[in-house]
């Protein structure tokens, strides 16, 4: 690896920067600028899989988890937010002379409403990595366990009704924070914190990824067995990049939330998630940008295609995630990597050359 890579993946973060928090206010229409704020907050959470996924060889097929505990913390603070003193709309339609829900009283309090985004799916994450990696759970098995979480998770909203909104879900925010949401600048206030935190989410994963811990969980991927002979225990390895990619999905739903103005089962459940990873897989795990670019993409392509061709971009989607598995196994971050072996070999193209190129390319 040369001495330029890091700086050329601090250089393409700092091109991420300019391109979200100045030229697109400048270049795109409010409505434009509200979709790629939401596209942001699934590229948040596509970073977060891109490091247990693609450097740590965790399908987490059950990011949904994570991004409700966000969405919905962020979404029962609006909601008390907007009611103030009384009780939310959605409550009294079902019982007007029910209490307020234990659990929701916290949430009216800003300070508990950041620590929960924060610390819930950290607590959640580590409880659950350390139960299924120290018994050494992998492969299909944990991500069928990891998108169960998300199916049941999702039932159990649907469920709740009084509590929850059920399938209706949470809406009709007004105020963010004090902010008035209806606002045009503020709107775009919340557009650039989006934009921000993901810049964010990339330097942290661009310095876990050239750090020694960014090494071990490469190796801990590669070669498990021989991370435990050199003394390391590769779960502990796997229970960070877990709680790390959990953080990231939760901050995603967060800000989806008030971006977005309503929060449903349907935003968390298997669906959702497969999704998320269909971003990922599409842009290229093992790579820093492409995890973020690929959640942009298919995001764009769910609101373009998707409210013009409902049906129809279902079978798009499957068919694109068809493509880049038989094609570009590791996204279409590769597409460098294989240009390049094949300019330095046009007459001859070997596969190990082509591979690699791809691997060069994937190191941080």
């Amino acid at each position: 690896m040369t001495k330029s890579k890091p700086w050329i993946s601090l250089s393409g973060i700092g091109l991420f920067a300019v391109l979200l928090l100045a030229v697109a206010p400048l270049v795109l229409t409010d409505h434009w600028l509200n979709n790629l704020g939401k596209y942001c907050c699934w590229a948040i959470a596509a970073v977060g899989i891109g490091l247990a996924w693609g450097r740590g060889g965790m399908l987490v097929m059950g990011q949904g988890v994570f991004f409700a505990l966000g969405a919905y913390s962020m979404a029962m603070h609006l909601t008390l937010e907007t009611a103030g003193d009384r009780i939310p709309g959605f409550m009294v339609l079902y019982d007007p002379l029910a209490p307020l829900p234990v659990f929701w009283e916290p949430f009216r309090s800003t300070g508990f409403t950041l620590l929960a985004i924060v610390l819930l799916p950290v607590l959640l994450a580590s409880s659950l990595g350390y139960a299924l990696f120290k018994r050494r759970v992998k492969g299909a098995y944990f991500a069928i366990l990891t998108q169960a979480l998300a199916v049941a998770l999702a039932t159990l909203i649907s469920s709740t009704i009084r509590e929850t909104g059920g399938d209706t879900g949470l809406s009709d925010f007004k105020y963010f924070f004090g902010f008035v949401l209806n606002d045009p600048a503020n709107k775009r206030m919340v557009y650039l914190i989006a934009a921000a935190l993901l810049i964010v989410c990339l330097f942290a994963v661009w310095q876990l990824y050239r750090s020694r811990f960014g090494e071990l969980l490469v190796a801990t991927r590669d070669a498990e067995e021989r991370v435990r002979f050199l003394g390391y225990d590769p779960a502990n390895v796997k229970l960070v990049a877990f709680v790390v990619s959990a953080l990231m999905a939760s901050i995603g739903g967060a800000m989806f939330v008030p971006i977005v103005g309503i929060i449903t089962p349907a935003e968390i459940g298997a669906a959702a998630s497969i999704l998320m990873i269909a971003g990922v897989a599409f842009g290229g795990r093992a790579s820093l940008f492409g995890p973020a670019l690929g959640a942009i993409a298919v995001g764009w392509g769910q609101s373009s295609l998707g409210s013009t061709w409902p049906d129809g971009w279902t079978y798009i989607l499957g068919l694109l995630f068809i493509v880049v598995i038989l094609f570009l196994p590791n996204g279409l971050s590769s597409l460098p990597a294989r240009f390049t072996a094949a300019r330095r070999s046009p007459d001859r193209q070997p596969a190990p050359a082509i591979v690699a190129a791809e691997l060069e390319e994937a190191r941080p």
